[in-house]
């Protein structure tokens, strides 16, 4: 199984420190967030990573390598204008091959295990949902006996953490668009599974909330916070 992290995102909201560093190289807990999610992917035993990148995207080459120093092999995605999430994915598919493969939001962090993830005979989607944060507070979808629905009156925040096969995005052309309406289209016909992390998780989407989850990582037990020294 192979994964991608997204981190073509400009970081508008993170302004001025994604000025001159993209969002996925900001520090929390004393190293990079990107970091935390090449951990968890290289324990997960998930070893072939893409990464999309936009905005800065030299420094994430940098900084990163092809993950030799993660026990990784890292290819990079490159975008000359972000593709959003949708289009992002769908320009990565040749690096993801045909199987189905693990996506990671660049800016969130959780303690969810990416080799859970399974999806179900015939669907093309498993997503992780979590409690709806303050910020979210009506939530994406519902969950319902294990499947995710865009219906319902107990909703649940979608995660930025899911699993997806390459039909997803069948019918899809090159160009900028959005990831939802496809998973949307996908749950109509009954083929969206999805489980509930009641563990940590953040959304890192403003300087309050990084400096927030700085204060976490750093107070919380090195298991948790780093995988590897």
């Amino acid at each position: 199984m192979n994964a991608m992290i997204l981190a073509a995102g400009r970081g508008n909201r993170m302004r001025p420190l994604t000025d001159h560093t993209p969002k996925p190289l900001l520090e929390a807990g004393g190293r990079p967030l990107i970091h935390y999610h090449l951990l968890r992917l290289a324990d997960a035993n998930i070893r072939d990573i893409v990464i999309n990148h936009a905005h800065l995207g030299e420094q994430i080459e940098q900084a990163l390598g092809d993950g030799t120093s993660f026990g990784l092999r890292i290819h990079y995605s490159r975008e000359g204008t972000a593709l959003e999430t949708g289009g992002g994915i769908f320009n990565a598919l040749s690096l993801l091959g045909p199987d189905p493969f693990v996506v990671l939001n660049g800016d969130v962090w959780s303690d969810f295990d990416p080799g859970a993830l399974r999806l179900a005979q015939g669907d093309l989607a498993q997503l992780v949902l979590v409690d709806n944060p303050p910020q979210h507070p009506r939530g994406d979808f519902s969950l319902r006996a294990g499947r995710v629905h865009d219906t319902g009156t107990e909703r649940l925040t979608f995660s930025g953490i899911g699993l997806y096969h390459p039909a997803l995005f069948d019918g899809c052309e090159a160009g900028a668009f959005p990831l939802a309406p496809l998973l949307r289209r996908a749950m109509d016909s009954g083929r969206v599974g999805g489980q509930h992390h009641r563990g940590n998780w953040f959304d890192i989407g403003t300087p309050e909330r990084l400096a927030q989850l700085d204060r976490f990582l750093l107070r919380a037990p090195v298991a948790q916070t780093s995988p590897r020294a």
